[in-house]
């Protein structure tokens, strides 16, 4: 479906670098980039341009418009999400989602990549010795800086710093106008390796996705659709909140499908039990 035909890769940020090679290698497709394809209008992570829709429209759009400027009905397009994990509150999340667009078999597969692996973090400081433990604590110089007049104040910004004559040349500046700087981490994908890592991730998952095929019409995308808890306790036997199956559901002709016991158990320690361990 797929061998020899021409992939827009819909970035500014130089995600290709991890994702063309593993999808020339999955699919023969061959990727591009339109280096013309401004992704930031639809929004900044700085905040100079609101993003307006919520993030899978968002990527939606993303992937068209870089299809449709470039006539081409293979596209690939990537969203990033940053804040506090939707379990683990306190825990700060990268949530990567993935698009993969032909708009020639009609096809929308999408994949995530929910990971606690990143330095997204931001501090108002007013020193030097401060702004060396907060560069150390990110990865600093490997990971770009972005430094602000304040958190919302974006009258003086600086991107996309690499360099320690850089980030103190323009924390002294702030420091001596303003009285402090607000430094955060820059989560564009080029500036900052642990997010491509997580662009990876979510890469590998779609190509595994696109891989999956239903067993009754054989379109691409066939993927778990809800994951049912109910896992029996090996002790009292009542529903735990571990997983008993995954329920398949092809988009394309509605198929469905449970496959029990995804983990190989039968059984949930009683220790997971609300009932034995409440």
């Amino acid at each position: 479906m797929f061998t020899g035909r021409k992939l827009i890769i819909a970035t500014k940020h130089k995600k290709e670098t991890v994702i063309e090679p593993l999808f020339r290698k999955a699919f023969g497709v061959e990727c591009f980039v339109d280096p013309t394809f401004d992704s930031d209008l639809l929004g900044t992570f700085t905040g100079e341009i609101e993003r307006v829709e919520g993030p899978m429209d968002t990527l939606r759009q993303k992937c068209l418009l870089a299809m449709q400027s470039n006539n081409c009905d293979l596209g690939l397009a990537s969203e990033g999400s940053f804040g506090s994990h939707p379990s683990y509150f306190f825990v700060p999340a990268d949530d990567e989602l993935m698009i993969f667009i032909d708009q020639k078999y009609n096809l929308e597969i999408m994949a995530r990549s929910l990971s606690t692996a990143t330095n997204f973090n931001g501090k108002y400081l007013t020193n030097e010795k401060e702004l060396k433990e907060f560069a150390t604590l990110v990865d600093f110089p490997s990971h770009g800086l972005i430094i602000k007049k304040d958190k919302g104040d974006l009258s003086f910004i600086k991107k996309g710093i690499h360099e320690e004559i850089e980030l103190f040349k323009h924390f002294n500046y702030c420091l001596n106008r303003f009285g402090g700087a607000y430094v955060e981490t820059d989560m564009r994908a080029m500036h900052n390796p642990m997010r491509m890592e997580v662009i990876r991730d979510a890469a590998i998952r779609l190509i595994e996705k696109i891989n999956s095929k239903c067993p009754k019409c054989s379109v691409p995308g066939y993927s778990i659709g809800e994951l049912i808890k109910g896992l029996p306790c090996n002790y009292c036997g009542n529903p735990t909140n571990s997983i008993l199956c995954h329920s398949y559901t092809c988009a394309h002709c509605d198929y469905q499908e449970e496959k029990m016991h995804p983990n190989g158990k039968k059984f949930e320690e009683p220790m997971y039990c609300d009932i034995c361990n409440p």
